[in-house]
């Protein structure tokens, strides 16, 4: 593979796991920061010791108008947009009946409506140049199952989902792929164990009894930014260590007996 890419939030976790191992596949990488601009830095540096071009930008998702035009600039930075990865995101925890307003929006604001934004404008960006590119929403797996005190991650995360299906339909149109990735705990700032190892933390309701690893996530994005996925388009690929499958272990220990 080869070609040029862009990952928001860039600058840590699944989102810099993802730039390096597309580099390391080949790809120039756009990275993206919102506040950590040293993070950013460090991945522009693993990137370009795979030996790869790095194109590093400030990127506030909420700021709508201009987070695209910095989409548009890293593209034109690196020479045109193969793939495009919107890994951005984030929001507070409250309990359904104290959730502030403001809260809530802001949660749709990064996770939804600063997705699309910015996978608009990487799309059109791809038509412009008539490029048979890819795009993966990184989801959650509360893009299919909810969570308490998280009303406003869910609702748009499970948005982004049903987002990602009616960009896949549209853009087929376009030789455009489209696919969500909807991981489940994974070994990050966002979940507070950046620095854990995954394999030392017991998650015993979990199948795989642990945590997954940032770099897990980023090869399944990596398959299907490749040509082994150019049938893949409009599906969500859960990656939750089986965490999902829970529901049916927990309906059998509800059940009479």
């Amino acid at each position: 593979m080869s070609g040029n890419a862009i990952i928001t939030g860039s600058d840590s976790g699944i989102g810099k796991a993802t730039a390096v191992r597309l580099a390391s596949e080949g790809f120039d990488v756009g990275i993206t920061w919102n506040t950590d601009r040293e993070g950013a830095e460090d991945t522009a540096r693993e990137v370009e010791g795979e030996g790869r071009r790095a194109a590093v930008s400030q990127l506030d998702v909420t700021r709508f108008e201009e987070a695209a035009e910095t989409i548009t600039r890293l593209a034109d930075e690196l020479g045109g947009l193969d793939v495009f990865v919107n890994n951005a995101g984030g929001a507070s925890s409250h309990g359904f009946l104290e959730y502030p307003l403001e809260d809530f929006r802001d949660a749709l604001d990064v996770n939804l409506t600063g997705a699309f934004v910015c996978a608009q404008r990487a799309a059109q960006i791809m038509v412009e140049n008539g490029t048979p590119g890819r795009i993966v929403n990184v989801t959650s797996v509360h893009e299919h199952i909810p969570l308490r005190d998280a009303a406003g991650y869910c609702a748009a995360k499970g948005g982004l989902g049903l987002l990602t299906k009616v960009m896949a339909l549209e853009l087929a149109d376009h030789g455009i792929r489209v696919n969500a990735v909807a991981p489940g705990e994974i070994a990050t700032p966002m979940t507070g164990a950046e620095d854990e190892e995954p394999r030392t933390l017991d998650r015993p309701m979990v199948p795989a009894d642990r945590p997954g690893h940032a770099h897990e996530i980023a090869a399944i994005v990596a398959f299907l930014a490749s040509p082994d996925a150019r049938y893949a388009t409009g599906s969500s690929f859960v990656v939750d260590g089986g965490l999902m499958l829970m529901a049916a272990e927990a309906n059998r220990a509800a059940a009479p007996s």
